[in-house]
């Protein structure tokens, strides 16, 4: 059998008749629709439902104020904290080898498997008042559940992966070549990973910092637990909706709601842009 027959036989084997393709198709458009693109549009609909006025004042009351403040303030907190994390489990990780290496990969797992609400509980076993640490930081005057640490912290766990996850792979196929050359040549451990490390993973890296930071302000379920529910002190963007809600305010329910659906937007059009210079740098284009 010649090697065009052999290719013709491939192709028919692995084409699909085209009412398969438009099936597989509607099938999709038709779940994005449902479950992503209508309740979208619901969002806005319901949050310009009444007109820009409502829509405004929704936005500019000061519990909003307040909780548009402190979801930036967590975030820029949460954001660099692991961003040192993510680079140093990178690193460890794969540049070195040691005993406990596939327990800490499993650990960096940890929050992906866990509930949100889990990990709030877990901090409040920890700090509250008749947690572990509770009796001793109530002695010294330290405060950590229903303030910003408690959040602070409940958003790091639910978080810390997502730079870590992004880097490890990436820094794994690159290997460990270029930087022993560099040391070869002279390079101290900081010149080899500003110039060398750095360079190769700056896509990654940023990728992951995105998705850290639109996780980071739009987590519920962790900070639901430690916040203690206190308006305009410790309510982010998702708990002041949530309040909202239950009083029946739809409208600034929704308004609120529609400040993280263009987080959202932002985060996408972000990531295709990345998605695009990274496979340019690639190409070598």
């Amino acid at each position: 059998m010649n090697k065009s027959k052999t290719i013709e036989i491939q192709k028919a084997r692995f084409s699909e008749s085209p009412w398969i393709k438009r099936g597989l198709i509607g099938t999709a458009l038709f779940f994005l629709g449902i479950f992503l693109f209508g309740p979208i549009l619901v969002v806005f609909l319901n949050a310009f439902g009444k007109g820009i006025g409502p829509y405004w004042r929704a936005l500019t009351e000061p519990a909003a104020i307040s909780a548009i403040r402190l979801t930036l303030w967590v975030a820029a907190i949460v954001v660099p904290c692991n961003l040192i994390f993510g680079l140093a489990a990178a690193w460890a990780v794969t540049k070195f080898n040691f005993f406990g290496k596939k327990i800490l990969l499993a650990l960096i797992d940890l929050p992906f498997t866990v509930s949100p609400v889990i990990a709030g509980l877990i901090f409040v076993l920890l700090f509250g008042a008749r947690g572990i640490f509770g009796p001793w930081l109530q002695a010294h005057n330290i405060r950590i559940l229903f303030s910003v640490p408690g959040i602070v912290l409940a958003t790091i766990f639910v978080t810390f992966p997502f730079v870590a996850r992004e880097i490890i792979p990436l820094m794994q196929s690159q290997g460990n070549e270029e930087e022993t050359a560099a040391v070869i040549l002279g390079a101290n451990g900081w010149q080899t990973f500003f110039r060398v490390t750095l360079p190769n993973i700056k896509w990654g890296l940023l990728y992951g910092v995105i998705l850290c930071n639109a996780r980071a302000m739009g987590e519920f379920g962790a900070v639901s637990v430690v916040s203690g529910h206190i308006r305009g002190l410790t309510n982010t963007i998702p708990l002041h909706v949530e309040i909202l809600y239950n009083e029946y305010n739809f409208t600034a329910a929704f308004a609120v709601s529609s400040l993280l659906m263009f987080l959202a937007f932002v985060t996408l059009v972000v990531k295709h842009w990345i998605e695009r210079r990274s496979r340019k740098e690639y190409c070598g284009l």
